[in-house]
């Protein structure tokens, strides 16, 4: 019998799952094409894991990942993490990207001179692309020299990086965008 436990949650962009034990949150996934194909995916992950209803910092963290699909601010810093079986490496990146909050975006290269890597970008894209949390450890808001838009491993590959990082009404450039200055409610605002 395992001691980790997963829910489904429906979101803005499809049904996400957590998995969690008594150390903490130990995995998050992005929605998949299919519902069906997330819970499969939980069970081929974590075959001995059991599915109940979250409750406590758990439940809270699933309100919290609702409410930022949905073009919400919150802040996902304090949601408990279960590192284990994470090296000391990308566990420093993934701390270090914790930090980067709503609308916001970073470089990798400047994520890998955050966590004294210089000149290491693709190795961070590496590591990033294994994130064992995303959206708690917000890989989508990592983006290539210039603004591009970069990798995104997830479901949905790139298309869902920019669907997430549009919902948080995040900047990818300092030049104004399209709609910045003319009173949409959506309109990107600097944080």
């Amino acid at each position: 019998m395992s001691d980790l436990n997963f829910t489904l949650f429906e979101t803005a962009i499809g049904r996400s799952a957590i998995v969690w034990g008594a150390g903490g949150i130990r995995r998050t996934l992005l929605p998949e094409a299919e519902a069906a194909e997330t819970h499969r995916l939980v069970m081929k992950l974590f075959p001995a894991s059991s599915e109940i209803e979250a409750e406590g910092d758990i439940a809270a963290t699933i309100v919290a990942i609702r409410a930022l699909l949905e073009g919400g601010r919150e802040d996902l810093r304090e949601a408990p993490l279960d590192m284990t079986g994470v090296e000391p490496f990308p566990a420093r990146v993934y701390e270090a990207l914790r930090r980067v909050g709503p609308g916001e975006t970073i470089t990798y290269g400047a994520l890998a001179t955050k966590v004294g890597a210089d000149g290491e970008a693709r190795a961070i894209g590496a590591i990033l692309g294994r994130n064992p949390f995303p959206i708690i450890v917000p890989c989508h808001r990592v983006l290539a020299a210039g603004g591009k838009a970069g990798g995104f491993s997830a479901p949905g590959g790139v298309a869902t990086k920019l669907v997430m990082l549009t919902r948080e009404r995040a900047r990818t450039a300092d030049a104004p965008g399209l709609f910045d200055g003319i009173g949409l409610p959506l309109a990107a605002k600097r944080p």
